[in-house]
């Protein structure tokens, strides 16, 4: 019986729910696009779910990039709001919970239709332009045609892009290609691999395991530069390891079922390996959960209207366009994975500066509706091998959301927009309003600047700093570039001695009207903090409940002609981002004070910018 036909409608059509797809579905609806989310299985959050569980790391390069006295580097706006939520409220740290955070952030956004368990299977074209994409639910029997007048793919593999014959790549290219010192001498169709990971468990008595005769089998020689637990159970023995990689040297796309299976094999056999074999005292662990679904690395990457390449990352180039940055190191894998043994698991080569990805790498070259986010953007494969990891998919899937909102407003097509400075500025603009980062540049707000006065402030947090327009601190070699960073805490923080409460004040010259005011506090982004199975990954984070530095209780006060006209009063916030919108109408005044009550365990306030919507 062929499925029911259902004819749908939106402005923007994002296929794939992972990191990248939920920011950008998110991004864009809060935009005021209409949105259509297609996610082909029946979570959110892709390589970062429940199905695979892998913790998601980006330009910080899991703390590689220093303390508070470097560049914090930690991405921020929606992919930052969901490491906040699901910190505090998954202190269990429950793999199905964060599929959880992810459903309801989507779920909470009146702007986004979303349909689990439904992929995009095929495209009607008029001309290069895509105007419908056909979409099958099996679990319901359903069909969709959905019109749209963007279409964004953030499936991993590129299936919306490729059914509409978006020019694509997979494979190395060679050294002469883009000119890169890492490329191959020789350009071949290898690709990063697969993997499964596990977790496991430690009981109080012994714990026996037998595998199963198809498990592959493995020496001491065979896993001699994967470490593991030569001399008992290893710090991360508890998570898995991500070096059981295998399915580079086939077809990541079109092998993936004969793929799982080997991984299956090769997994079972080095847990084997672990618990039969003498030396690793694992006689009392257990496994607790393992995957079926391989997490990929890399199959398709789209070419766009830009290329980003060694060189970009490396030298960290100027990119005018710029929607969001990377700073994760180029990644290399041997491509045949544990089938290499003499081979390191990873050669990470150190990305000695944060970079710029545009949004011309995020455009299809030939499909002017067509964009896309996550590990399919335009980039060569060596430049992939730092852009592909899952914080930085979620910056570029805000980029691309905001973008694609943009071009809704404007009457353009994400091509066109691209040749637009005005429309690039706007985007810009908006992301910095949103607490995204781009390198060097700041939020430049439309409203009178106002004179601030704090009742105390450290020396290098003065009051005036919450209108630099950047919302991190910028420190240290690991940053931007010299000739393009903005140096400076860019946050005012009350004098330790002064206690609570501690208060910060604005004051226009003349009365302004007010419909919002924006918060944004400090939330230790010099750490780690992404939801991880493993405990030596944890213990560089503060999780299971608020981070220290940020401001817990406050209350606003607006006013005009010294008297206070309208108050909000907040407890127990735990979040980076707060908008207040005042009543849902405007108010004149003339002055706005934050008055900090507590914070969440740091001695003095700290709020990096304060920003009312005039």
């Amino acid at each position: 019986m062929p499925l029911t036909q259902t004819r749908l409608k939106c402005e923007v059509l994002v296929a794939g729910g992972g990191p990248a797809g939920v920011p950008c579905a998110i991004a864009a609806a809060r935009a005021g696009a209409s949105v259509i989310l297609l996610q082909d299985r029946p979570v959110l959050g892709g390589n970062a779910s429940s199905e695979v569980r892998m913790h998601i790391v980006g330009a910080d390069s899991s703390g590689g990039r220093g303390s508070r006295l470097q560049t914090e580097a930690r991405e921020g706006g929606i992919i930052e709001e969901i490491r906040l939520e699901s910190a505090v409220r998954d202190p269990q740290r429950s793999a199905s919970m964060f599929d959880l955070v992810l459903y309801e952030k989507v779920r909470a956004e009146p702007n986004i239709k979303l349909f689990l368990n439904t992929t995009a299977v095929g495209v009607e074209m008029d001309g290069t332009t895509i105007r419908t994409v056909r979409a099958d639910r099996q679990s319901t029997e359903d069909g969709f045609l959905i019109d749209a007048d963007i279409f964004v793919d953030c499936t991993g593999d590129g299936r919306l892009g490729v059914e509409a014959g978006a020019p694509f790549h997979m494979g190395r290219e060679d050294k002469q290609t883009y000119q890169e010192s890492l490329a191959p001498d020789k350009a071949d169709k290898l690709t990063l691999g697969s993997t499964l990971l596990f977790q496991a468990k430690k009981h109080d008595r012994p714990m026996p395991f037998v595998a199963p005769p198809w498990a592959r089998h493995f020496t001491e020689d065979d896993l001699k530069m994967r470490p593991h637990a030569t001399d008992g159970i290893d710090r991360g023995t508890e998570y898995g390891y991500w070096w059981v990689e295998w399915g580079g040297q086939v077809d990541t796309i079109k092998d993936n079922e004969m793929i799982r299976d080997e991984l299956l094999a090769i997994m079972l056999g080095v847990w084997d390996h672990i618990k039969n074999q003498p030396g690793h005292c694992a006689d009392n662990w257990a496994l607790q959960w393992f995957g079926f679904l391989p997490g990929k690395r890399e199959s398709r990457r789209f070419i766009g209207k830009k290329i980003l390449t060694e060189a970009d990352v490396v030298q960290s180039v100027h990119q005018p366009d710029a929607i969001a940055y990377g700073g994760w190191p180029i990644d290399l894998h041997p491509c045949y994975g544990i089938d290499a043994p003499d081979e390191s698991a990873c050669i990470a080569h150190e990305v000695p500066y944060l970079f710029d990805i545009p949004l011309r790498s995020c455009v299809s070259r030939d499909i002017p509706n067509l964009m896309f986010a996550g590990r399919n953007i335009s980039a060569s494969h060596i430049a992939f091998a730092s852009t592909r990891v899952m914080a930085t998919c979620a910056v570029v899937g805000q980029g691309v959301g905001v973008s694609a909102a943009h071009a809704i407003k404007n009457k353009l097509t994400p091509a066109e927009i691209c040749d637009q400075p005005r429309v690039i500025h706007d985007i810009q603009q908006e992301l910095l309003r949103t607490d995204c980062y781009l390198i060097g540049r700041q939020f430049q707000d439309k409203c009178d600047p106002p004179h601030v006065t704090a009742s105390s402030h450290q020396l290098d947090g003065k009051p005036e700093n919450i209108l630099t327009g950047q919302t991190r601190s910028i420190h240290g070699p690991k940053g931007a570039p010299p000739d393009r960073s903005l140096p400076g805490s860019h946050r005012w923080m009350s004098g330790p001695a002064e206690g609570f409460p501690a208060t910060l004040e604005l004051r226009w010259q003349q009365p302004i009207t007010a419909r919002t005011i924006e918060l944004i506090f400090d939330t230790g982004m010099h750490r780690v903090l992404t939801l991880s199975h493993s405990d030596a990954y944890v213990e560089h984070m503060q999780w299971g409940h608020p981070q220290s530095e940020t401001v817990r209780d406050y209350t606003i006060e607006l006013m005009r002609d010294g008297h206070v006209v309208h108050t909000i009063d907040v407890i127990h916030n735990y979040l980076r981002r707060r908008v207040h919108e005042i009543n849902h109408e405007a108010i004149v005044l003339d002055r706005a004070r934050i008055i900090v009550h507590a914070t969440n365990g740091l001695e003095f306030a700290s709020i990096f910018d304060v920003r009312v919507g005039c």
